[in-house]
């Protein structure tokens, strides 16, 4: 979203890209059948021996939180190595699977159609979501469920923003805001919003450098980044799922 872009003025003290992805915190781990709406309502719409095309897949906790019933699935990315994960661990559960990479939609008329299509946590990254959300439709056989957090992902940042740059970030969009456009492309779109508890966790090394690569910053900022992160720890996510019949 332009309007979320990092000031030239600070990009330029940057030591590294802040829009990082780490392959680490995509990995499949813990209990993936947790009951979230999202989960819930692709379960509804999915046959026994069922597909799922998982667009944005990174390492396929979507995808594989609906293993069983889906015994195939398709991953789509722009990181191969998201693809790696998502097929080692496709491999490891004994799924059959393809993986695609590329850009969504550029990449929608190599992909198959599947039974239910999920997209989890893309949406805030999506400069037009118009042929974005026609082409997830289309390559549906069933139900289209997109999953997203309530207010955009780096909103949690916003106080470390002001602290080190004295930079406001924005508001909006946020989840009620797809869900207009998604009405207003004609589907009959639903909208549930829930939340999860995050289990308290000490900051460790990792948390502390992409945060800091996140907000510009260079190495020696870190012992300020983490005391922040230790006294603000975040206990929640709140997440939304927009859903629609084909």
């Amino acid at each position: 979203m332009p309007t979320w872009a990092i000031p030239e003025e600070i990009m330029q003290q940057a030591p590294e890209s802040p829009w990082i992805h780490p392959v680490s915190k995509f990995t499949p781990e813990g209990n993936l059948h947790v009951d979230t709406p999202s989960r819930l309502r692709a379960l509804e719409a999915l046959p026994h021996g069922g597909s799922v095309l998982d667009v944005g897949c990174g390492g396929g906790r979507a995808a594989f939180g609906l293993v069983p019933p889906a015994i195939h699935v398709v991953g789509v990315d722009h990181q191969q190595a998201m693809l790696d994960v998502f097929a080692r661990e496709a491999t490891a559960r004994r799924i059959t699977h393809e993986v695609i990479l590329g850009d969504w939609p550029d990449v929608a008329e190599t992909t198959p159609e599947c039974d239910v299509v999920t997209c989890h946590h893309v949406f805030y990254n999506v400069a037009d979501l118009v042929p974005f959300v026609h082409a997830l439709s289309s390559h549906a056989r069933r139900r289209v469920v997109v999953e997203l957090s309530q207010h955009h992902p780096l909103a949690s940042l916003s106080p470390m923003w002001k602290k080190f740059w004295d930079l406001d970030r924005p508001v909006s969009p946020i989840a009620d805001d797809a869900l207009a456009v998604v009405t207003s492309l004609g589907y009959n779109v639903h909208l549930e919003k829930f939340t999860q508890e995050i289990p308290l966790h000490e900051v460790t090394e990792d948390d502390v450098r992409f945060t800091r690569i996140r907000l510009c910053l260079t190495s020696d900022k870190d012992p300020e980044v983490r005391a922040h992160m230790a006294e603000n720890p975040l206990t929640h996510r709140y997440n939304a799922t927009l859903w629609w019949d084909v």
